[in-house]
């Protein structure tokens, strides 16, 4: 991985392939790590970028307040410190969803297409932002084994433990990497994000909107709701699969995906 300096910290991002720029913004609690099967299948036609959020992975956590708006700055300024200057397809998971919310408010004409994968448009109920602050309490207390213990039993569908030992373990693995401080600055930035909603209807690039169908964090009739309130979005629901579709059905998610951007994309 490269490690690119942005100003007060230093983004780890694995950076591979060459043509368009595919952007992969991995979700809470996670790594780059998350999208494998998407990095080793679009860098054989695509430049793919796949960063450790600050404070995630390998990359730094800086001073003062994380949020969302910050998190697309940090991603604006990595795309600028890579050179590239062409407009980018930007896939968020979750986290990486409510980033790619500010992306678009901020940093409009950057972007070529946007992908949604297993997120929200809404803000945390008060009831969510105590739980955020109830696990961030146990982070600090603990350690992040207590963020792998509350999110694992969320992040897949019912059966893929069973179906899938390796990448459960490999996610577990990947959450205690993290360390305390940026798991603890997120869940606090995650709590404080604006209801964006309303914005949906102005989205104008080509937008493509993925769920598992076992979704439980991000529901499939929600994320239904986001799709029709996007102008043309197009919407697909992985089968098998949890919050975690690209992980747990990934040729599944390539297929979706590939399609949309050998359809849907004004490239020549």
């Amino acid at each position: 991985m490269k490690s690119i300096n942005i100003g007060d910290v230093e983004l780890a991002v694995d950076d591979r392939g060459a043509g368009h720029v595919l952007l992969f913004v991995h979700g809470f609690p996670l790594d780059h790590t998350m999208w494998q099967h998407q990095i080793d299948e679009f860098s054989r036609g695509y430049r793919v970028l796949a960063p450790d959020l600050r404070g995630f992975g390998r990359s730094s956590l800086g001073e003062g307040e994380v949020t969302m708006r910050r998190y697309a700055d940090d991603l604006a300024t990595l795309v600028n410190r890579l050179g590239i200057s062409e407009k980018i397809v930007f896939c968020g998971l979750s986290m990486g969803g409510y980033i790619a919310w500010q992306f678009w408010q901020k940093y409009a004409d950057r972007l070529a297409a946007l992908v949604l994968c297993d997120t929200r448009a809404v803000a945390d109920t008060p009831e969510a932002r105590e739980g955020r602050a109830q696990l961030a309490d146990k982070v600090r207390a603990v350690g992040v084994q207590a963020s792998a213990d509350a999110m694992l039993p969320k992040l897949f569908a019912p059966d893929s433990g069973r179906r899938q030992p390796t990448w459960l373990n490999a996610t577990r693995e990947a959450i205690l990497r993290n360390r305390p401080e940026g798991i603890i600055a997120a869940l606090d930035g995650m709590a404080k994000r604006p209801d964006v909603s309303e914005m949906l209807g102005g989205i104008s690039v080509p937008t493509l909107v993925i769920v598992g169908e076992h979704d439980a964090i991000s529901p499939p009739a929600e994320m239904r709701t986001i799709a029709e309130r996007i102008p043309g979005a197009e919407f697909a629901i992985i089968k098998k699969a949890g919050h975690m579709s690209p992980l747990e059905e990934p040729a599944a998610v390539n297929d979706v995906l590939r399609g949309f951007l050998e359809e849907r994309m004004p490239w020549e």
